[in-house]
């Protein structure tokens, strides 16, 4: 497996300079241009820990790229099912559910390298989640689970072709 944060598979459609660093093992997302970070947040990843395989629930590894954006625009909080706003909108005080729901926007992940070619169609996204009080450890069905006015920040600095590298231990970060 590739592994190697500090050279990326090529993709020429990415932007420049800037990348994300997931480290499962400290549950953080970090934003890069080139080796200086400008952004961080805690995440949580899967439940089951990091694995590629397909019906896993788990992370996928190594590195990937943001290859669609969806809900630029959508309140704070706004569902989402298929990919698709359903028009509930969770809030703080609304009822207590213990399935992570897909909130607020979506950054669909693809793998970029040989071990990890299913991420697409394993539907793994950074998402927005209304279980923010699980947010630090980890509790995914395989996707990347932020508090949702971050995954707003998050979105904000991406772009299609923005390269993530999934890292399962420390890392060199």
């Amino acid at each position: 497996m590739h592994f190697d944060p500090w050279d990326p598979p090529a993709l020429t459609s990415a932007p420049a300079g800037i990348w994300f660093h997931v480290s499962v093992w400290e549950q953080k997302v970090r934003v890069l241009r080139g080796k200086e970070q400008t952004w961080e947040a805690m995440v949580s990843t899967a439940l089951l820990g990091c694995g590629e395989e397909p019906g896993s629930y788990r992370t996928p590894r190594g590195w990937h790229f943001i290859c669609e954006k969806i809900g630029e625009g959508s309140p704070l909080g706004a569902e989402f099912q298929g990919r698709q706003p359903t028009g509930f909108l969770w809030t703080l005080d609304a009822p207590w559910r213990e399935q992570s729901l897909i909130l607020t926007r979506i950054l669909w992940l693809a793998g970029m390298e040989p071990h990890n070619l299913t991420t697409r169609e394993r539907f793994i996204y950074f998402h927005g989640t209304n279980r923010e009080d699980a947010i630090g450890k980890p509790m995914s069905k395989g996707c990347i689970c932020l508090r949702n006015e971050e995954m707003v920040q998050l979105f904000e600095q991406s772009s299609i072709g923005t390269r993530v590298f999934i890292a399962e231990g420390r890392g060199p970060l």
